[in-house]
């Protein structure tokens, strides 16, 4: 069974196909290479398992790779370097492609490494992790990490095919599942309040990788975002709220290390605090919050902040987040389940509140 789903952006529209078995099939990937020479990129726990299925995939074309360290820590400039290098030894020109093998630290370094190569080449995107399918993997959006934010250094550059093949899905461990499941949470949240009730009916089937249950997931995740894009593809108005949990979460990731919370993680536990945010000014209901909290934890995911990082360092990592504008800081809240919206004039108290209940109040 296979779904596909467009993204248009006119001449620069493309597919995303979901469904088991694809990473084997030909006839999904030459559609969308222009030239002969394809560079497979990947990481130390990917390309063991599924590169050799690719390399067949995509025999007859001047095949290079290049095999990155696993993790968001290696998500660095340093490491796009060494994709820079493979390209540039092996000389290859501008009508080459990129093929992304992996999560989203390999997707969105990929993504980087042709939006930089030669001014912009082609690039394909083979998402082996929920949360890559459901939502790095679609977009456009790639970069690297700096040290003092996440995901600061990058350029919008969008893949010209993606492909979630389910069947990757069988060796992802339960923590990443869980974490690809908190940005399907996030799209019934922001944009489809049905669709998060079928999650609360539905999440023993997705934790137990049920496929069925999972091209569905993936399937409406994938056309909310696409729809979302199309209409807002640099992030000006509507595509700021994909970024619901986002601050608050990245703020978490950056604080504790990164790697040491995944990314889904810092979004669920962010989510909590938006909605907490968002029932202190009087917008859902504490009933809401309950909902929202108990619909995190039965996906097993984090529905707390850290307490390691105290209100000070948290509000200093928020300042530094990219969403953040010229006149302050930019919020993702929630008007109802199902209705999100961009908040810049919230209320500060209520935030500081939001913080006090999670964090500890001081650095000392």
């Amino acid at each position: 069974m296979k779904k596909t789903l467009h993204l248009e952006l006119g001449e620069r529209s493309y597919p995303i196909h979901i469904g088991a078995g694809l990473i084997s099939q030909p006839d999904l990937y030459q559609p969308h290479i222009r030239g002969r020479q394809v560079m497979l990129v990947s990481n130390e726990t990917v390309a063991p398992l599924y590169l050799e299925t690719v390399r067949e995939a995509l025999s007859g074309y001047q095949l290079e790779q290049v095999i990155l360290p696993d993790g968001e820590k290696f998500k660095t400039l340093d490491t796009l370097n060494l994709i820079f290098d493979a390209l540039l030894e092996k000389r290859f020109n501008r009508t080459c492609c990129l093929v992304a093998l992996g999560g989203g630290v390999v997707g969105d370094m990929t993504g980087f490494a042709a939006a930089s190569y030669q001014r912009g080449v082609d690039y394909i995107q083979l998402a082996t992790t929920l949360l890559a399918q459901v939502d790095s993997s679609v977009g456009g959006k790639t970069g690297v990490n700096h040290i003092l934010g996440k995901n600061m250094i990058g350029a919008f550059h969008q893949p010209r095919c993606v492909l979630a093949d389910t069947d990757t899905l069988d060796t992802l461990d339960d923590r990443q599942l869980s974490a690809g499941i908190a940005e399907v949470i996030k799209y019934g949240l922001i944009e489809d309040a049905g669709f998060l009730t079928w999650l609360e009916k539905n999440m023993a089937r997705l934790l137990a990788r049920e496929t069925p249950a999972l091209i569905h997931a993936i399937e409406r995740s994938c056309q909310c975002k696409a729809d979302i894009v199309a209409a807002d593809e640099h992030e000006h108005g509507r595509r700021a709220l994909l970024n619901l949990g986002h601050t608050f979460g990245h703020a978490i990731e950056t604080g504790m290390g990164y790697g040491n919370w995944l990314h889904g993680e810092g979004v669920a536990a962010g989510m909590a605090m938006a909605a907490d945010l968002s029932a202190r000014h009087g917008w859902i209901s504490r009933i809401d919050v309950d909902r929202i909290r108990n619909l995190l934890a039965a996906a097993r995911l984090p529905v707390d902040a850290p307490p390691e990082i105290s209100r000070e360092q948290f509000m200093d990592l928020m300042a530094v987040d990219k969403k953040s504008l010229d006149d302050g800081l930019r919020l993702i809240l929630l008007e109802a389940i199902g209705r999100a919206k961009v908040c810049s004039n919230f209320n500060t108290g209520f935030l500081y509140q939001t913080l006090e209940h999670e964090l500890l109040p001081t650095d000392s």
